[in-house]
């Protein structure tokens, strides 16, 4: 699979909603005892096909889900969101993650999931199936959705792309 780059975008005045994906507990001991932090991995989107992931690490699990969410928006795409799924069957890999996602008939859901699902979601796919293939470690999971849903094109880019009309391109 080749690697793609993320067209990125700024989210300062967007109404994006956040979903917390996983909280995690970390311990450190050291010499006066046990340290505890947290992590927090988070998804927003705005339901709209604009939608971001991001981690936030703090001591109380509060400000961990607030740094994450700024993390998120600084980490912002726009997906191809065609009458509520997406153009093309997609695969991609992130460590040890490997997802595929596919266009879904209207009514059929977001068929995925947990981390999956927050991403799908948030990015405002209705119809969807997916599967998450190899680790379940949210993070990886949520990066490699990121990744095949950045990798998706939308056919008026395909059909400019190729040089052919976008009749061709539903056509084979």
């Amino acid at each position: 699979m080749a690697k793609t780059t993320l067209n990125r975008i700024k989210g300062g005045d967007l109404e994006l909603h956040e979903k917390v994906v996983s909280i995690n507990r970390v311990v450190k001991t050291t010499k006066g005892g046990r340290a505890f932090s947290f992590s927090a991995l988070v998804v927003v989107g705005n339901g709209n096909g604009i939608v971001g992931h991001g981690l936030g690490k703090a001591k109380e699990v509060q400000e961990a889900i607030t740094k994450g969410i700024d993390d998120a928006k600084k980490n912002l795409i726009k997906v191809p969101v065609m009458h509520g799924t997406i153009p093309h069957e997609q695969l991609a890999k992130e460590g040890a993650a490997k997802v595929m996602i596919r266009p879904a008939a209207h009514g059929t859901g977001v068929i995925a999931g947990g981390s999956m699902r927050a991403v799908l979601e948030a990015a405002g796919i209705t119809d969807v199936l997916s599967k998450s293939l190899g680790s379940a470690n949210p993070h990886n999971v949520v990066k490699a959705t990121f990744t095949a849903l950045a990798m998706l094109r939308e056919p008026i880019q395909v059909a400019k792309t190729r040089n052919i009309s976008l009749k061709k391109v539903f056509n084979g």
